[in-house]
């Protein structure tokens, strides 16, 4: 089914990062401590995403009042008190002090991570360009196993504690989703097979590069794991993804094995999530690992540049395809650096995922 998009053009959004398949494996069960929050988060995210899509064709997204463009980030928590109203009780604004809640500070922090990056690396304000307000809302639901963007805020559920833990510990997880939202108002990539997985994988992307950014991490002692910290210590796993390795991140009795490919033989037909938008994602997952480690120093100068550049640049169709993906960041690399070592480690890092660059 073709997504509808609003009257503003903007596809309707709803991305969790934790993917269909994963719950699903666990609603199946025969313990219903795993079981039973894992189909209430099903049941949840369904619903979530019925509603965006209605909701989507009649308001387009708020806008920052007029005048200059923010170059600090105005942030609002709130409070589901795991109910599943949205936004909740307001618990800290921009500027406050720190609460009592670790939680609503982890978001706190972690939104002006991925604000402080936007405007530093790439002179971005917000993900929007024009400093829009930041907005999340934590203790979603009652042992809610996901987080997600719905096109207007965060939400973040505190996890079952057998298998997920609070989805606020992961700074990257905070990130990945508000990368959605950058994708959405930049190339507007629709979510369904490879456009798709280029969507997750953009917010994978820049989720790292926001993880890396905040700990002062070159490539090199970059983890390249999303969702590192997420996983109950009875999970074998370390992540719920691997950028450098995908198809690593868990071999669970229980979540099964990370079915991620790493190129594109073992790319996955499917109909279900959408196209497998969170599983071949891997591919051009490690194809940025691999462009980041060839060059070396801090990934977001010069490989999340080109990738910045392309997703901003104005020529990623909706509905491009890795190939098309690949060749802009060919192109984006040549305009950016010239003729430089950056252009051929493009290159060679599609071409290690079998992914083609020419015409």
């Amino acid at each position: 089914m073709q997504p509808r998009t609003s009257d503003d053009g903007l596809n309707p959004v709803f991305c969790t990062i934790v993917p269909p398949h994963v719950l699903d494996k666990l609603s199946h069960s025969g313990d219903p401590r795993l079981a039973d929050p894992a189909r209430r988060t099903l049941e949840a995210d369904g619903l979530r995403r019925d509603r965006r899509r209605l909701t989507a064709l009649a308001a387009a997204p708020a806008t920052p009042t007029a005048g200059a463009v923010p170059s600090k980030p105005h942030r609002t928590l709130y409070d589901c008190e795991n109910g599943t109203s949205l936004p909740g009780t307001k618990v800290r604004g921009e500027g406050d002090k720190p609460t009592s809640d670790a939680s609503v500070n982890r978001a706190y922090a972690g939104l002006g991570a991925t604000f402080e990056l936007l405007l530093s690396a790439y002179g971005r304000s917000s993900i929007d360009g024009k400093g829009l307000p930041l907005i999340g809302s934590v203790h979603y639901g009652h042992e809610y196993n996901n987080a997600f963007f719905d096109g207007e805020q965060m939400v973040f559920g505190d996890g079952d504690g057998e298998i997920f833990l609070d989805f606020t510990y992961a700074i990257d997880v905070i990130a990945h989703e508000l990368a959605h939202g950058l994708t959405q108002y930049t190339a507007n990539l629709r979510y369904e097979g490879q456009s798709g997985a280029l969507n997750e994988s953009v917010s994978d992307v820049f989720g790292s590069l926001v993880k890396q950014y905040s700990l002062g991490q070159s490539a090199e002692q970059a983890d390249w794991l999303i969702g590192a910290g997420l996983l109950a210590p009875r999970v074998s796993g370390d992540a719920l993804r691997s950028m450098k390795a995908p198809g690593t991140a868990y071999d669970d009795d229980v979540l099964g094995k990370d079915p991620q490919p790493a190129s594109m033989e073992e790319y996955v037909e499917t109909e279900e999530d959408n196209g497998g938008v969170h599983i071949n994602s891997g591919i051009p997952n490690r194809a940025f690992y691999l462009l980041a480690n060839a060059l070396g120093g801090n990934a977001w100068e010069r490989a999340g540049q080109i990738w910045f550049d392309v997703l901003t640049g104005g020529e990623l169709t909706a509905t491009a395809d890795f190939a098309r993906f690949a060749r802009l960041t060919v192109a984006a690399a040549g305009s950016r650096f010239g003729e430089r070592g950056e252009k051929e480690a493009v290159l060679k890092a599609w071409s290690e995922v079998g992914v083609p660059t020419a015409e």
